[in-house]
């Protein structure tokens, strides 16, 4: 079962029936304020060299604990940190026109296979560690979100609880490398 943190837009139309814009968007500004101050609970304070200091200790491995989805800044402090196993699950003709540095292409179509492999198979197959079930660093990510979040779905269910996924996908990733 795949718990959401998101809002339908049903539930939200009828919670706002008659209320005015202004109103509206006073409660969604505190609403993602909360949502950014609480959906990380930092056990250390460490600044980090990539994040400025401004993620406060999201580097810090397993010294943090964060909802399904990786920003952009948070991704870029786990890899400069190198405490990530990143996870590119395009297509090999996607990945090969580029990628996320550091990411081990494992297709959506296999994935679920390739996490079910066992240690030594998936290290001959992927050239590279399986990561363990309890890992906090699993992060997974495709072209726009949609694939990395039925990604998520398939890994979970195989018990990897902590994995996450970058929504903005290499999409996103490749405009902020390029600025």
């Amino acid at each position: 079962m795949k718990v959401s943190n998101y809002i339908r837009w049903e539930q939200l139309n009828t919670l706002t029936k008659g209320v005015t814009m202004k109103v509206i968007s006073r409660l969604l500004l505190t609403f993602l304020v909360c949502i950014a101050q609480n959906s990380v609970h930092c056990k250390e304070e460490k600044e980090c060299e990539v994040c400025e200091g401004k993620l406060q200790s999201l580097c810090q491995g397993d010294n943090f604990e964060t909802s399904s989805t990786v920003s952009i800044s948070e991704l870029r402090c786990l890899l400069a940190e190198r405490k990530v196993r990143l996870f590119d699950v395009r297509e090999p003709d996607e990945f090969a026109e580029g990628h996320i540095p550091t990411a081990i292409n494992v297709p959506l179509g296999e994935l679920k296979q390739a996490f079910g492999l066992t240690p030594d198979q998936f290290a001959a197959r992927y050239g590279t560690q399986l990561p363990p079930p309890d890992a906090t660093n699993v992060v997974l990510y495709c072209q726009r979100g949609r694939r990395s979040a039925e990604a998520l779905d398939i890994i979970c269910g195989l018990g990897y609880h902590r994995a996450r996924h970058y929504a903005g996908g290499y999409s996103v990733w490749s405009q902020h490398e390029t600025l």
